[in-house]
């Protein structure tokens, strides 16, 4: 068995243990230090968005934003576009962040699905594996690079002389359509701190060049002979060449612990400049005028190279092919894609968070069926005024805006025309939902006092504010929480907000909470800064106690993590008292099914080994995969501790200041 399958199932193994001391065999190094700046409040969309680059202000001209068009003035109906945003936001396996359309390279359709706003960058998964094929483009221009080079060769420093000898030739071009065979992929990244020997030493399953097998890892040693072609890492050497041009001013793409780009994940961009990369190789590698990437080198790229997985519709040069004739498409996992349809000469992006990894997922489904392949729009239409006021009004309420023609917030109780007969029902209702109301925000208020100054320390100290899946993707992983307080804050609105202070190993992270509404925080966890929204809701179990459901979105991220705290009541006590004891169930979306589709490839290739094949025979897989579902899931226990008891302990966490600014 190989060492990088031993080292996952040793993390594996630890995080059902509950351990977070030494569970990772990479050295961490913080790499998303800044984020951005919370805003509650105010919306992005009624601002300029306003870039530091080495104390350079970028503004909206200088990062080359899209002109902003009528859906009708370039062909397509208003409603046609209202009808797919009112789709995607109401089914419940797409969970939409942001979404863009373009036509004519003008963008005709934005929403952004609140808490998510505009001006935030998003992670794009593997979507950033095709810029990595854009760098291979302009690294076989400057006569640095030729697909059909041995990469043994080229790494002929590296890897063992064994792996020299007798391993079958993988060419570049095998990395770039994923045909190489070599079995070394995304899972094996915890094992160590040198992918690129793992990697080079690793057997390779199939002829290299024969079946497609999808690896992360293909687009990583990518980005490896691009370092060790220019000797800088990928994303500087696609700075002057790519992003600048392009007016791609604010991204971060994380590197390995060797300092190479990851390529094939880790890159944090803004949805406007993922569209722009799709009308670059739908204008067949030129923007503005100026041929960037040479269209041969866009032509082949989008030219079906391999059959892929089932489901799909092929590969090309790090990027899939779509349903339409000549469509093609940049994917990444849980919903950041860029789709272009050079056919109608359209761009779309997505950013999502829901549990589907390739093509075949509801999302993209949804797109199609609004866009078949015998759909074709017209150049222009007469303006249509009232559909596209009503297209606006739908991302602005999606957005999380209060409108002004918004008759259940503003429309004021009183008999309209026509009398109480014919607006009684309208008013009662709101009557009544002012009234439950009412009764919430008495029991909110009596939970927050009561819990004003509380501490409770948890049983174990085994979870984390990341989720599971950011915790190993970043290689952020969790020191455990081992402590809760909470503080009562007012507002200058004289609204009451909770302020949660979580005690992770040595830090003491502080999360400013809204009781119904998201509140924007900044949550930094060992040197790593992430944005992210909180929200709080008041509810109760069967058993009649109260529970508090926080959600922490990350606002950057394709992640949420919810807890459900649960205050388990002192049945003897006469009156109402603060909580002794808490029970915390912790969720993560997505995360669940990504995590458990990668146990099982994982334990299926491990058994495959004569020692541990009786481990699947007597069942002994699946116990592993139910204690790691209750590992994703947790349930942990707290009881509260008094100033006396906290004061005894180092890990005391402070009182925040607490002001009405």
């Amino acid at each position: 068995m190989a060492k990088e399958q031993l080292a996952v199932i040793e993390m594996v193994t630890n995080m059902i243990l509950g351990k977070t001391e030494g569970i990772s065999k990479v050295d961490f190094v913080p790499q998303k230090t800044r984020c951005p700046e919370p805003e509650n409040g105010m919306h992005m969309h009624d601002k300029v968005p306003v870039i530091q680059d080495q104390g350079i202000e970028k503004t909206k001209s200088q990062q080359q934003i899209f002109p902003r068009k009528t859906p009708e003035s370039q062909g397509i109906v208003s409603d046609h576009l209202r009808y797919l945003i009112q789709e995607l936001a109401d089914s419940p396996n797409t969970d939409m962040h942001h979404f863009m359309v373009l036509r004519h390279g003008n963008v005709i359709c934005e929403a952004d699905f609140a808490p998510y706003r505009k001006g935030i960058w998003h992670i794009t998964h593997s979507m950033c594996k095709s810029i990595t094929g854009m760098a291979v483009g302009f690294l076989v221009e400057e006569g640095k690079l030729e697909l059909s080079e041995n990469i043994y060769k080229i790494f002929h420093d590296k890897g063992s002389t064994w792996a020299k000898i007798f391993r079958p030739e993988v060419t570049v071009e095998n990395l770039m359509t994923m045909t190489s065979g070599v079995t070394f992929n995304e899972s094996g990244i915890v094992s160590g701190n040198d992918w690129l020997e793992s990697y080079l030493n690793a057997p390779v399953s199939e002829k290299p060049g024969t079946k497609f097998q999808y690896n992360s890892l293909n687009s990583y040693v990518l980005s490896a002979i691009i370092t060790e072609r220019t000797g800088m890492p990928m994303d500087e050497y696609l700075k002057p060449r790519l992003f600048e041009p392009l007016g791609i001013t604010d991204y971060l793409w994380e590197k390995c612990p060797r300092g190479i780009t990851k390529g094939g994940w880790g890159l944090f961009m803004h949805t406007e400049d993922m569209a722009k990369l799709g009308q670059l190789y739908l204008n067949k590698g030129k923007w503005n005028g100026k041929q960037i990437i040479p269209e041969s080198w866009a032509e082949a790229s989008v030219t079906k190279k391999v059959d892929s997985i089932e489901g799909t519709y092929g590969y090309g040069y790090q990027l899939w092919m779509e349903e339409r004739p000549g469509s093609f498409e940049y994917n990444g996992m849980l919903g950041q894609n860029v789709l272009i349809y050079p056919d109608v000469d359209m761009v779309i992006v997505t950013n999502a968070g829901n549990e589907e990894l390739f093509q075949d997922n509801v999302m993209l489904n949804i797109i199609r069926k609004y866009f078949p392949v015998d759909w074709m729009p017209k150049e222009t239409l007469p303006e249509n005024p009232i559909a596209y006021a009503k297209l606006q009004e739908l991302t602005e309420r999606l957005a999380g805006k209060r409108l002004k023609n918004d008759q259940y917030y503003n429309s004021p109780l009183i008999i309209g025309k026509g009398g109480w007969k014919k607006n009684s029902s309208k008013y009662r209702v709101r009557e009544r939902q002012t009234e439950i109301e009412k009764v919430q925000n008495q029991q909110i208020h009596l939970l927050t006092d009561l819990l004003d100054g509380t501490c409770y320390e948890m049983e174990q100290a085994s979870v984390g504010l990341f989720p599971l899946v950011m915790q190993v993707m970043h290689n952020n992983m969790t020191d455990g929480i081992s402590k809760i307080n909470f503080y009562k804050k007012r507002t200058k609105e004289l609204q009451q907000t909770l302020i949660l202070c979580f005690q992770e190993g040595e830090e003491s992270i502080e999360l400013e909470m809204g009781w119904n509404q998201y509140i924007e925080n900044k949550l930094s966890i060992h040197g790593e800064t992430y944005l992210v929204a909180v929200k709080g809701e008041l509810s109760s179990d069967v058993d009649d106690n109260p529970v508090l459901k926080v959600e922490i979105v990350y606002l950057e991220e394709a992640m949420r993590r919810k807890l459900y705290v649960i205050f388990v009541k002192d049945t003897s006590a006469s009156k109402l008292i603060t909580p002794e004891y808490i029970e915390i169930k912790w969720y993560e979306s997505p995360g669940k099914a990504l995590i458990m589709e990668g146990m099982e490839s994982i334990t299926t290739e491990v058994t495959k080994h004569p020692i541990y094949s009786r481990i699947r025979e007597n069942g002994g897989i699946d116990l592993l995969h139910r204690l790691m579902e209750q590992t994703i899931e947790p349930v942990i226990k707290g009881r509260i501790i008094d100033s006396s008891e906290e004061a005894q302990q180092d890990t005391e966490v402070q009182h925040p200041e607490i002001s009405g600014d």
